[in-house]
């Protein structure tokens, strides 16, 4: 497997880490309106990520929602369009531009929240190179958007769990309430776990849900900290 189709799966375990919620919990919320928001990230070892809340636009005229998330690290930039249901908050398509010292290339990601299947297409200057099918049991969620989405869950209890695909099916699970320290500062946080063990979530619990730290557990060994957060003027 390629370094960049390899940085799509870690983005699929955990960031491929950072996953999406099953779209059938009752206690999935639309409110509030995060577009305008902006969250930068300092990356463990090295690195830096940046995720920008673009809000409603139109694709293939539908209105949907559309994020980017642009990851900075040793020579790597992979800057991501994520086009989402704005309803089910599923994950419909995204267009991926990877800089390396190798090379460019680009990889759409194009989902079935029907069919559950996932197509990914790498492109290398504009020609295809390469496309892989993938299908699950049931939609298949986008890495990037999980912090995001579990902001979204109200009537948190510890014990509480959802079972998402990547494609490949993990159970999420709020095993705790827990204080915790970071750059930007002390703050009581619901931790989520994965089995199998991929990933750990650390969201505040507190009116804004901030994603303070996404912690690779699956072998990779990298940590996300929430360096800052500017919202919308």
């Amino acid at each position: 497997m390629n370094l960049a189709l390899k940085q799509a799966a870690v983005w699929g375990g955990i960031v491929s880490l950072l996953l999406f919620l099953c779209p059938s919990s009752k206690t999935l919320s639309a409110d509030p309106d995060y577009s305008g928001e902006k969250i930068v990230f300092a990356i463990s070892p090295m690195g830096v990520a940046e995720y920008n809340d673009l809000g409603a636009v139109e694709l293939e005229g539908k209105k949907v929602n559309l994020v980017t998330f642009r990851t900075q690290a040793l020579g790597f930039d992979d800057t991501e369009k994520i086009y989402s249901d704005p309803l089910t908050f599923l994950p419909l398509r995204v267009e991926r531009d990877i800089r390396m010292w190798l090379g460019r290339e680009e990889i759409v990601e194009k989902y079935d929240p029907r069919r559950f299947t996932l197509t990914i297409t790498k492109f290398k200057e504009s020609k295809q190179v390469e496309e892989l099918l993938f299908s699950a049991r049931g939609p298949i969620h986008n890495a990037i958007l999980l912090p995001f989405s579990l902001r979204r869950i109200t009537n948190l209890n510890i014990g509480w769990k959802t079972r998402i695909r990547l494609p490949n099916e993990f159970e999420v699970k709020l095993v705790s309430i827990e204080n915790i320290e970071i750059p930007m500062g002390k703050f009581s946080a619901f931790h989520f776990v994965s089995t199998p063990a991929q990933f750990e979530i650390w969201i505040s619990n507190d009116a804004l849900r901030l994603p303070l730290k996404i912690k690779d557990s699956g072998g990779f060994g990298y940590t996300l900290l929430i360096k800052e957060r500017k919202e919308k003027k």
